[in-house]
């Protein structure tokens, strides 16, 4: 369109006038957008036109451009700061994108070895990656923070490796209160957990929470005994408190005569208390119902279960998985609490800090930190998480060919 017969801003507005609602064909190319701008703005000397009629200039250019105004208000104050406007390659730079599928491949094959642990306590395993074990290539993604790793587990490059009324009877045994660890290892919580033909034995010590768990066919006399005195073996402090609900395998006199030659003191949980027992029960479903499900396991491979836990799964849990521990608690103004779980760390890591606040170490007086540094440190986390996923499959897939073969 040859425009240069209108030489002010009043013709200008007649001509707008004169199109009304008729369409005009609006300019292609991006370079006589431009050019067709720097020309109008210089030829309206755009810069000392009066209010309303830099709106009818605007309103000329989106005419025939087809910018939106903040667009358009933008080129012409590029011209009136003297640049010249010029048609560029726009190249898209996405600020947001700063770990590579190398690092999400890294967060991937840590969470499948781990069974996708809390976004915190992966966070802790990535650094003691870097810190501890001295494996450079997991820096980068290291230093993650843990509200972006749920970020990266939906990314295109994640993919997900792995595959969650009876009345009350009044008992002599055990006293009805809850436990005081006063801040020492040595209280711990106990449950048991069903798979099918057989049963685990659960402990949890509430300060540290090193976990420990005795696989038994059944919950009778002749097994309940020895898998307690195991299971209280197996922790590296001396037991001091042992805490349970009220089931009847746990309130009976040969546990109570045990834990008395122990010098244990045996409490059990409160009426209308259900938090008196929430910390092994969270527990049996992050522990033992995600990494052992509900198949049916028959009861004479319990000793090779047994085995597979002392060896490998019971130092996994204590030496290489990061748990959530309490930091602070707040109150609203009804005086409900929130508590709020912002340390992670791994139950030995955890045992360690607290014995360096004890005037005597809590250990037992047959190990020795030095001891235990040479098993928690061996390996690194991935590692014996690879090994002990490795020989997990390795004991239930012996267990699944012996039921299927007695079926067929």
């Amino acid at each position: 369109m040859d425009d240069s017969r209108i030489s002010d801003v009043s013709e200008l507005r007649e001509f707008l006038k004169g199109l009304g609602k008729v369409q005009i064909e609006l300019i292609d190319d991006i370079f006589e957008k431009y050019t067709l701008i720097e020309k109008t703005v210089k030829k309206f000397k755009y810069h000392k036109l009066e209010k309303h009629d830099k709106k009818t200039v605007l309103i000329y250019l989106r005419r025939l451009t087809g910018y939106h105004k903040a667009q358009l208000l933008r080129l012409v104050k590029r011209v009136l700061s003297g640049e010249h406007l010029e048609k560029t390659v726009y190249v898209r730079h996405n600020s947001r994108c700063v770990y590579t599928p190398k690092d999400i491949k890294l967060l991937e094959y840590t969470d499948a070895v781990h069974h996708r642990l809390n976004a915190l306590a992966t966070k802790k395993i990535l650094e003691r990656q870097v810190a501890l074990f001295g494996e450079l290539e997991y820096s980068h993604i290291a230093k993650v923070s843990s509200s972006h790793i749920n970020n990266l587990r939906k990314s295109n490059e994640y993919r997900t490796l792995w595959v969650n009324g009876t009345k009350a009877k009044v008992a002599a045994i055990g006293k009805t209160k809850e436990p005081e660890p006063n801040g020492t290892p040595g209280s711990i919580r106990v449950d048991t957990v069903h798979q099918r033909g057989i049963y685990y034995l659960h402990g949890v010590c509430e300060v540290t929470q090193w976990d420990v768990l005795i696989a038994v066919p059944m919950l009778s006399e002749r097994y309940l005994e020895p898998a307690l005195k195991l299971l209280l073996s197996l922790f590296p402090f001396v037991v001091f408190n042992f805490h349970s609900d009220r089931g009847s395998e746990f309130i009976n006199k040969i546990v109570a005569c045990l834990l008395n030659k122990l010098l244990i003191e045996q409490t059990k949980s409160r009426s209308r208390h259900s938090n008196d027992n929430a910390l092994i029960e969270s527990k049996n479903g992050s522990i033992i119902r995600k990494n052992f499900g509900y198949e049916h396991l028959q009861q004479n491979q319990v000793d090779d279960i047994n085995l597979f836990l002392v060896e490998y799964f019971i130092p996994y849990l204590n030496y290489h998985r990061p748990c959530l521990y309490l930091t602070n608690t707040k109150k609203n103004k009804r005086g409900h609490e929130t508590r709020i779980y912002g340390e992670a760390n791994t139950p030995y890591e955890k045992l360690k800090e607290i014995d360096k606040t004890l005037k005597t170490s809590c250990l037992k007086p047959s190990l020795s930190f030095p001891y235990l540094d040479t098993i928690a440190y061996q390996c690194s986390d991935n590692e014996w998480a690879k090994i002990m996923r490795q020989q997990e499959h390795k004991a239930f897939d012996e267990v699944t060919a012996i039921i299927e073969q007695k079926k067929g």
